[in-house]
């Protein structure tokens, strides 16, 4: 856990570890809520109604 919580990639992990497959790997690293939350905080919500409404504006300047 504590390579994964400094940004070691989990496929790295594997490799150090000897594992054959992600799949055994995977049974050891359990994600903390810490890791979580900061992995959400670098995502951006997708908001459907701004993201119709920037379609329409592009489309609106192409036209004119």
């Amino acid at each position: 856990m504590g390579l994964l919580e400094s940004g070691v990639d989990c496929a790295v992990i594997a490799l150090w570890l000897g594992h054959e497959s992600m799949d055994t790997t995977q049974i050891y690293l359990h994600a903390s809520l810490e890791l979580k939350e900061r992995a959400l905080e670098k995502t951006t919500p997708i908001n459907l109604k701004t993201a119709v409404e920037q379609k329409h504006k592009i489309c609106k300047a192409y036209i004119l």
